[in-house]
């Protein structure tokens, strides 16, 4: 099994920067791509993030520009730094991780950990 925990969420005023990480563990043989989705109440989960372990990065339209991403292969951690945030950026955030087990690709996600923007 794959393990993902996140850290680093919290209450941020507008236009604040915060940092979120997620930290795999488990049975991995190798990571193919992670990344960030949210969901905030009433809506569906949306990407917001990914990158892979060549540091190939896709961002939603929403956060591009104020959001980046960036991965520890040997640590298989994953940390977005968010800048200029908005109170629509208010969601749980969670980590997802695409990850080759040596058995298959599979995909797992973490408990999600809560971003806040309100002055």
């Amino acid at each position: 099994q794959v393990q993902l925990v996140e850290s680093g969420g919290g209450l941020v005023p507008p236009g604040g920067f915060l940092k979120i990480s997620c930290a795999a563990s488990g049975s991995i043989f190798g990571i193919n791509v992670m990344g960030w989705y949210r969901q905030s109440p009433g809506k569906q989960r949306e990407m917001v993030a990914t990158i892979t372990p060549t540091e190939s990065r896709s961002f939603a339209d929403s956060v591009r520009g104020r959001f980046t991403t960036f991965i520890d292969d040997r640590k298989k951690t994953v940390y977005m730094e968010m800048d200029h945030l908005k109170p629509e950026d208010t969601a749980i955030y969670y980590c997802y991780a695409e990850v080759d087990t040596g058995w298959g690709t599979s995909t797992f996600w973490g408990q999600g950990t809560q971003v806040t923007v309100s002055s």
